[in-house]
């Protein structure tokens, strides 16, 4: 999880409050986050000073706050949360700047963005008063976003200019990259957008981002009326309309391809930065025009409704709660909550409003997370769920195993994804193309698809121990996953049982014998061909096998497995010197 770090008596003065460590401790507890260390910072002493003297050091609280809370990412927003959590602070409420239509920013987006980060959202903070602690709270915000919902820019990227140095409206456009040309943020001359790609590669931080552009034939890139250069998303702002602790008024950009992502960012930092306007919690907004000429106002403040019953909250927490004890609970972690009482004055439901910061609340069981933080963990009982049991098959599997290593079979466990080759070819099998399942876009080929076998993962296993005294005798039950398109996700997964053995003989005999033990424990008996009250096996072809020295394993008519000598190709291919026998079968069907 996401790591702030806060001076702590600033802090403890935004607050307005002073606390030890260990009540500072149990207080984040309470509110959800986590104290995960304190550090100490010595700032620079001048020589005549008392080298004794401790006013030179600063305690750094580092604090752990959930992965989707990014309101409080920033000191700004984790003060107000915690002062509405301890009753010092009622919910703001967003509101958009008084300002007629013609005075309103705008900003037209060109068709061509839709080439490479086709959405912009934008905002503007007017009087806002910044010192050298703010403005870092401000760049840190940033940063942070950029990590975490940003993806590394990838997502958004967010652009933050002195709106008193440009001119609207503002053009959103994409150009090739020799066209651009502008002095980039801490840069005195200016650069086309291309010789800048040459330039930050050997900048430690950004060159980590000009993955996201420097290949494509257009850059994005955000102009003001006179054809000034805000930014060219998502690498570097223009100097031009740089930020300084002299700035008053704050014109924020998030381009992005991802619009959802964009307007909780957007959302994010105008909540968190509106408590210093002039007009608190004031948000002038922006006339967002696309090239189909639809327009949208952006920032989206408004407030979203969920509808949750007090026996549903009530249920799923474990503790008995009355109506107004869950209406106080949900205005500590700052959600409105009005209560409704059905038409037979049975029910007691809640009509939570939802603000701008709270992104993370999607559904009903988030608001019932809510109630139960601040209601506290420790005080819900413990109970043990009267529904807790093992599924039938994990409790089929688990047998098997143990009957298995009873027969001095070692377990092993390997990946389910494999690679395409490791599955077809070094097995000399042919893809159907109605089977496998493909992984997309795979980091590694070494994790192509998923298995649809359990094979090529016991014969690496034997491969990379090939030195391990003889015999060896494994065996693994795992799933493997086919193509299936009656199921909602388009594959099913199966369970198997595969078991090998290598030695100096092949052991054919012993892995017929394991195939023989495993259906008299499971109460399957051997029965003539043609039988479907049991088992029974026949002649099989399977290319990974073998010929003659293979069989299938019928049962119910229905082949649910093979066993045989493994094909000396096949063990080449995995650089197996000795002879090997191999069953797989599909323990599902015993069911």
């Amino acid at each position: 999880m996401p790591t702030v770090s806060v001076g702590r008596d600033r802090l403890f003065k935004a607050i307005g409050r002073t606390y030890t460590q260990d009540e500072f401790e149990e207080l984040c507890f309470e509110f959800g986050i986590e104290l995960d260390d304190v550090a100490i910072i010595r700032k620079e002493k001048h020589l005549e000073e008392d080298e004794d003297s401790t006013e030179d050091e600063e305690v750094i609280y580092k604090i752990e706050v959930p992965a989707n809370r990014y309101d409080l990412l920033c000191l700004e927003g984790l003060v107000q949360a915690l002062r509405i959590f301890i009753g010092l602070d009622e919910i703001p409420t967003y509101k958009f700047s008084k300002i007629n239509g013609e005075s309103v920013l705008r900003m037209n987006v060109k068709p061509e963005t839709s080439l490479i980060r086709p959405f912009v959202v934008c905002a503007v903070l007017r009087g806002i008063t910044f010192d050298e602690a703010r403005y870092n709270s401000l760049i840190d915000l940033q940063d942070r976003l950029h990590q975490n919902i940003c993806r590394r820019r990838t997502l958004v990227a967010i652009g933050t200019h002195d709106l008193d140095t440009i001119r609207g409206p503002f053009t959103y456009e994409a150009l090739p990259p020799q066209e651009i040309n502008f002095a980039p943020l801490k840069q005195m001359k200016s650069f086309r957008a291309d010789e800048l790609m040459e330039f930050y590669k050997s900048d430690l931080k950004l060159k980590k981002f000009l993955h996201i552009i420097e290949n494509s034939p257009v850059f994005p890139v955000i102009y003001d009326r006179n054809r000034t250069v805000l930014s060219l998303p998502p690498i570097i702002n223009g100097a031009h309309s740089a930020i300084t602790l002299k700035t008053k008024n704050v014109f924020i950009e998030c381009t992005a391809t991802d619009l959802t992502k964009a307007n909780i960012v957007l959302n994010t930092m105008v909540t968190a930065f509106s408590v210093y306007a002039e007009r608190q919690f004031e948000v002038e907004p922006v006339q967002v025009i696309y090239p189909d000429g639809k327009s949208f106002v952006y920032p989206d403040l408004s407030e979203y409704s969920i509808e949750v019953s007090l026996s549903y909250i009530s249920n799923y927490i474990g503790v008995t709660l009355e109506a107004n004890q869950v209406s106080n609970l949900l205005t500590k972690m700052q959600l409105r909550v009005k209560k409704a009482i059905s038409e037979d004055k049975k029910q007691c439901h809640f009509i939570v409003s939802v603000p701008p910061t709270r992104s993370d609340i999607l559904h009903a069981c988030d608001v019932v997370e809510d109630v139960a933080i601040a209601y506290g963990y420790n005080k819900i009982p413990k109970r043990r769920p009267a529904s807790l049991r093992a599924l039938p098959l994990n409790q089929l599997t688990d047998l098997i195993r143990t009957e298995i290593a009873m027969n001095g079979f070692t377990e092993v466990l390997t990946w389910i994804l494999c690679s395409y080759k490791e599955n077809f070819s070094m097995l000399n099998r042919k893809d159907d193309k109605l089977t496998a399942v493909i992984v997309g876009n795979p980091r590694s080929s070494d994790f192509e698809m998923v298995r649809t076998s359990l094979m090529p993962g016991m014969l690496k296993t034997v491969g990379h121990n090939k030195d391990h005294p003889k015999p060896i005798k494994i065996f693994e039950v795992g799933d493997i996953a086919v193509l299936d398109e009656t199921k909602d996700v388009g594959a099913a997964n199966r369970r198997q049982l595969a078991a090998l053995y290598c030695g100096a003989n092949s052991g054919f005999e012993l892995i017929h014998c394991l195939v023989d033990r495993i259906m008299e424990v499971t109460g399957n008996p051997f029965v003539p061909v043609g039988d479907n009250t049991g088992y029974y096996i026949k002649r099989s072809d399977e290319p990974e096998f073998l010929q003659g020295r293979q069989a299938s394993i019928i049962y119910k008519g229905k082949q649910i497995g093979t066993f045989g000598i493994v094909h000396p190709e096949v063990l080449n291919n995995f650089d197996i010197p000795d002879p090997c026998s191999f069953l797989e079968l599909n323990i599902e069907t015993f069911l």
